[in-house]
C-alpha cells in the first residue's frame, strides 16, 4: 500500500508515513488491502481505542496529537463580535481601555463581563476590567501584582493628636517601600503565610519562597503607599459611632513573589495557545482541568493571602508603635480571580483593578496621594459582577505625566490640601489621576459611601522624578 492511497483517507504529514508502516505489516501478515484499509478507519474513527499498543499504537498517538492540535486552534477563534457589557462612567473612560475590553468579551471562553468607572488601559484586560469565563482563568486578566489590596485601621486616637514629626518617624521607620527593597533580617515579622505547606507543592513555590520571605511586611513601588489620615463618619457604622478618627490606609500587592508568578504562568499560557489572535495574545488563559491552570489557581491564592500578610504586619507594627489597639478595620483586594455564582452557573470572575462589592461587602476605593479616598459597602449588582472601582483611575500614563507636569504645581497642590508626602514620584500626583469624586459618582447603584478617608501624611517609593 502507498502514501497516496493512504493520502485519500484523509491523513496528514507524519501520519501517512506512520500508517503506510503500519499497513505494511498488516499485509505482511497476509491480510488484504481491503480490511487494512477499514481497519485505518477506523484508527483514524478513534485512535484513543488503539494507544494501549499494537501494530497501530504510533499512528493513534500521532493522530491523537494531531486532533489536540486542531482542537487547540479551533478554541483560538475569537468571537467574530463582543458579548454585550456593563460601562459604568462611559465619559471618564479611554477608547483603548473600551477597545482591549471589547477583545476579552470577544474570548471564546468568556460569559459575561464589566467595565468600571476608573478604567485605563492594562496589559491585556484593562486596568478596571472584569471578566467572568468559564473554566478558565487568564493569568493577566488578574495582572502582574497579585492580589494587590487594601487594608484600613481605624484607631483610639483623634486626628489632631498625631503629631506632623511623629507620624513621619512612624512611617519611616515601620515601612518600606521600593522594587526588591526589605526589612533588615533581624526586623522582618513572621506570618502564618510563610508556613503553609502551600510553598512545598511547586518547585516555582519552593524557589520564591526565600524572596517572599524576605520581603514580608513592605510594599512595591509605583502607587502603593502608606498614609496616616483622618476617616469621617457621617453616622454611626464599623462598628463605631459617628465622628473623626485617626485611620492608617495601605496599598500593596504580592511584591517580587506575585510577580514573578504572574510572568511564569502568562508566558505558559502564551505557548499553549500558539494560534491565538494576536489581539487577544495577552489574554491567553488556562484551563482549571488541567495541570497547568490547577497550579495557577493555587499559585494565585497564595499570592493572595501574602499580599494581606503584608498589609496585616504594616498595620501591626504600626499600631504596636503608637501603643493602641484597632477600633475598627477593612480590607479587600483588587487584583484577583474568584469562583463566583452568575446567572446560576460558576464562573471564574477576574478582577483587575475592580473591587468586590457584593451586597453587603465592605470595600475601600483610595483617590491619590493628595485626595480622598472612601469606605463603601457593596451592593451587589448583577451587571456589574457585583464589582465597583478599586481607586480613581490614571488620566495620564506615567510617561505622560512624567513629562507635562510641573513639579512646582504638584508641591502647590499637596500643600493647599495639607498632605506631607514622604517619597513619591511626579508620574503618581495626583493631577494624573481622575477625580475621585467623578469616579464615585458614577457608580452610586454599584456602592453606598460609609465613610470618607482625607490623607495627611503619606509615604510611597521614590519615583523617578520627585516631587
Amino acid at each position: 500500500m502507498n502514501g497516496k492511497q493512504i493520502t485519500k483517507l484523509g491523513f496528514e504529514k507524519k501520519a501517512i508515513g506512520l500508517a503506510v508502516a503500519a499497513a505494511a505489516v498488516r499485509e505482511g501478515a497476509g491480510l488484504e488491502r481491503g480490511a487494512v484499509l477499514d481497519e485505518l478507519r477506523a484508527v483514524q474513527a478513534d485512535p484513543a481505542a488503539y494507544l494501549a499498543g499494537g501494530v497501530y499504537a504510533a499512528l493513534a498517538a500521532e493522530l491523537s496529537a494531531q486532533h489536540a492540535v486542531n482542537e487547540s486552534k479551533k478554541g483560538a477563534a475569537l468571537l467574530g463580535a463582543p458579548l454585550p457589557y456593563g460601562v459604568w462612567g462611559a465619559d471618564l473612560i479611554e477608547p483603548g481601555a473600551r477597545a482591549q475590553m471589547d477583545v476579552a468579551m470577544r474570548l471564546p471562553v468568556t460569559r459575561a463581563g464589566a467595565l468600571m468607572p476608573d478604567a485605563h488601559v492594562g496589559y491585556g484586560l484593562p486596568i478596571g476590567g472584569v471578566l467572568a469565563t468559564e473554566n478558565a482563568v487568564i493569568p493577566y486578566g488578574v495582572g502582574v501584582d497579585i492580589g494587590c489590596s487594601m487594608r484600613l485601621s481605624v484607631f483610639p486616637i483623634q486626628p489632631d493628636a498625631l503629631k506632623l514629626e511623629e507620624a513621619r518617624t512612624l512611617l519611616l521607620k515601620h515601612t518600606r517601600f521600593g522594587a526588591g527593597v526589605a526589612f533588615e533580617k533581624r526586623e522582618r515579622d513572621d506570618h502564618a503565610v510563610l508556613h503553609e505547606g502551600t510553598w512545598e507543592d511547586q518547585p516555582l513555590l519552593g524557589h520564591l519562597f526565600e524572596k517572599a520571605a524576605a520581603q514580608i511586611g513592605s510594599s512595591g513601588s509605583g502607587n502603593h503607599f502608606a498614609e496616616f489620615g483622618t476617616l469621617s463618619l457621617a453616622q454611626p457604622d464599623l462598628g463605631l459611632d459617628a465622628g473623626n478618627y485617626l485611620a492608617l490606609l495601605s496599598h500593596s500587592g504580592s511584591r517580587g513573589f506575585g510577580a514573578q508568578v504572574a510572568g511564569h504562568f502568562t508566558a505558559l499560557a502564551e505557548r499553549l495557545h500558539p494560534h491565538l489572535d494576536p489581539a487577544a495574545r495577552k489574554l491567553a488563559w488556562l484551563s482549571l482541568d488541567s495541570e497547568e491552570g490547577q497550579a495557577y489557581w493555587q499559585a494565585m491564592n497564595l499570592a493572595g493571602r501574602y499580599a494581606l500578610a503584608n498589609h496585616e504586619l504594616i498595620h501591626a507594627r504600626l499600631a504596636r508603635a503608637l501603643g493602641v489597639d484597632v477600633l475598627a478595620s477593612v480590607h479587600n483586594s483588587h487584583n484577583l480571580a474568584w469562583k463566583q455564582q452568575v446567572n446560576g452557573q460558576e464562573l471564574i470572575v477576574h478582577r483587575k483593578g475592580a473591587t468586590p462589592a457584593a451586597s453587603g461587602q465592605l470595600g475601600l476605593i483610595p483617590g491619590s496621594m493628595a485626595d480622598p479616598g472612601f469606605v463603601v459597602r457593596g451592593r451587589g449588582h448583577a451587571d456589574a459582577l457585583a464589582s465597583a472601582s478599586h481607586g480613581a483611575g490614571r488620566q495620564l500614563g506615567r510617561k505622560a505625566a512624567a513629562s507635562t507636569l510641573v513639579k512646582k504645581e504638584v508641591a502647590a497642590y499637596l500643600k493647599g490640601r495639607g498632605v506631607t508626602l514622604i517619597g513619591g514620584g511626579i508620574d503618581e500626583a495626583p493631577q494624573a489621576y481622575k477625580r475621585i469624586e467623578d469616579v464615585i459618582s458614577r457608580q452610586s447603584d454599584l456602592v453606598d459611601v460609609v465613610a470618607r478617608f482625607t490623607p495627611k501624611v503619606v509615604r510611597m517609593d521614590s519615583g523617578s522624578q520627585d516631587i
